[in-house]
């Protein structure tokens, strides 16, 4: 089986139901929130999967994108998606291994996108995010985007706030950005005029 993606790019997937690939409709919903902020951005693909949305952030000019995956043949999927649509000025990277474990080999690093797209069933939204506040990883005005079921995340992580949340049939998103980031943007808008 295969996707389109950006600029009608055809990407491989898994055969079976090991992952879930991102519906076209959410890929382009997020995409169309966070339009104007991809191009040089620091994306973190966290449950990468078939690759999708970091495919879509290096075809829409993503600066760097790492990704964690912990299927073997989903991270070899996954890297020649990325390899398929990057660019030579773009760097990637694919983490194999668990999410919960491979995270703190990131501190120090700081990303502006975060997507953050788990099974659902797996009880990963609050070590996850938690983890993300702990290494420090969201870049000061970053945000990070969680795929789930419809319905409220209804997570209170120390450090984050929910933005926003948006529905698309059985899929949902919620997006977090750091405390006091919202302040921090609208300062940085005063400077600018």
């Amino acid at each position: 089986m295969s996707l389109r993606i950006y600029g009608n790019r055809l990407l491989k997937t898994l055969p079976g139901l090991d992952t879930r690939p991102t519906t076209g409709k959410v890929r382009e919903a997020v995409f169309n929130i966070w339009q104007g902020t991809i191009a040089d951005c620091r994306w973190l693909d966290l449950c990468v999967g078939s690759g999708a949305m970091g495919a879509e952030a290096l075809c829409r000019g993503a600066a760097r994108v790492v990704g964690i995956e912990q299927f073997p043949k989903a991270c070899a999927i996954a890297q020649e998606n990325w390899q398929r649509v990057a660019q030579p000025e773009q760097r990637f990277q694919i983490l194999r291994g668990d999410v919960i474990r491979r995270l703190p080999s990131l501190a120090g690093q700081q990303f502006d996108r975060i997507y953050f797209d788990p099974p659902y069933d797996g009880n990963l939204y609050e070590p996850v995010l938690q983890a993300i506040v702990e290494y420090d990883l969201l870049a000061p005005q970053g945000e990070i985007a969680a795929e789930h079921r419809p319905g409220r995340l209804g997570l209170t992580i120390p450090g984050l706030v929910c933005c926003r949340e948006k529905s698309y049939g059985n899929t949902a998103v919620t997006f977090f950005r750091r405390e006091g980031a919202e302040e921090a943007i609208e300062m940085g808008k005063a400077l600018v005029h």
